[in-house]
């Protein structure tokens, strides 16, 4: 889906991603992960062209990025920030049509199709009773779950999600993670994301991209990152592993 190829990013004199070559497989979800500073963030930034490249090379589908138009752009690629915007006075239903927006413009009029679309999102991510709720009235979980769906309405080939679980409590975290496992199966969507949870991300990834000031240090399933000393690395802290008894996942723990 996406190949970087040398892609650094600097601040003034200050290098915030290092030059960095990595395949982001089709199908996936990759999940990125290190402790804040690590350029998680930065990364996944750059993929979005929510900031450009400072040097090197970012590829889709080996088209280089930046020659696609922002409609051709949205057709293969959606994201949603850390920090999404404010959304008051707008329902459920009105959020998620604005994932139509890259195809319509501020002046597009939306049609059947499009609605049908908005319905089928609202459908997948389980809010179809809150679709007339307005969105500053719904949990933390169903809130994301709306924007979630918002994406779904953009129907792009790829969601890139900037910690999607960091304002949610344990329990909605795993239902929204088991959530977008769910959609990138059903749907065949490609997924990168950045948590900090390992073990959730080890739960519901198929690969992991470990980071550290600005570099990538580790990558591969969670099976091969699961180890005490790979962790230890990552996070600076001595860390051990059990296996659950029942799934057999490998799970971390502070030592």
């Amino acid at each position: 889906m996406f190949t970087l190829a040398e892609t650094s990013f600097c601040i003034h004199d200050k290098t915030i991603l290092h030059p960095t070559s990595i395949d982001f497989q089709k199908g996936n979800v990759t999940t990125l992960l290190g402790h804040n500073g690590s350029g998680k963030s930065t990364l996944i930034k750059l993929l979005s062209r929510q900031q450009p490249a400072s040097s090197g090379k970012i590829y889709i589908d080996g088209l280089p990025s930046e020659r696609l138009s922002s409609r051709e752009f949205s057709l293969k690629v959606a994201y949603l920030p850390q920090h999404p915007p404010i959304t008051d006075g707008v329902t459920v239903r009105e959020l998620v049509r604005f994932g139509r927006y890259p195809w319509k413009g501020v002046f597009g009029r939306y049609n059947k199709q499009d609605e049908e679309w908005v319905q089928q999102a609202i459908e997948h991510v389980g809010l179809i009773d809150f679709a007339d709720r307005f969105v500053s009235t719904l949990s933390g979980g169903e809130r994301q779950r709306a924007w979630v769906a918002m994406l779904l309405a953009q129907r792009s080939e790829c969601i890139l999600l900037d910690e999607p679980t960091s304002a949610l409590d344990v329990a909605h975290q795993y239902e929204l993670l088991s959530l977008i496992r769910e959609l990138n199966l059903s749907l065949k969507i490609t997924v990168i994301m950045v948590l900090h949870d390992i073990n959730m991300a080890a739960r519901f990834s198929d690969h992991l991209v470990a980071m550290h000031s600005g570099r990538i240090m580790a990558s591969g399933t969670p099976q091969e990152l699961m180890s005490e000393s790979v962790l230890e690395a990552i996070y600076g802290v001595p860390l051990n592993i059990f296996t659950h008894p029942e799934t057999g996942q490998a799970i971390s723990y502070v030592r």
